[in-house]
């Protein structure tokens, strides 16, 4: 597991948050993402857009650039 997958998975468990409960987030922002999708961008197997980075990141009160920091799968 890298840094980032690391990170992500921190984060979502220290809010007590689910994969599903973060896409549902997202969508409620406005950046519809599904579980998958998520779960791809927390395994590393996936990269989010900015926008839904930003999202995310918000969500989870991280900084969006960790996202862009580390090499994905």
């Amino acid at each position: 597991m890298n840094t980032l997958q690391q990170t992500l998975k921190a984060a979502r468990e220290q809010k007590k948050l689910s994969h599903q409960e973060i896409a549902n987030q997202c969508t409620d922002k406005g950046k519809k993402i599904s579980r998958q999708f998520y779960g791809m961008i927390e395994n590393g197997k996936k990269r989010p857009s900015v926008d839904v980075a930003k999202t995310i990141a918000e969500i989870l009160g991280i900084e969006w650039t960790i996202f862009f920091e580390f090499k994905s799968n």
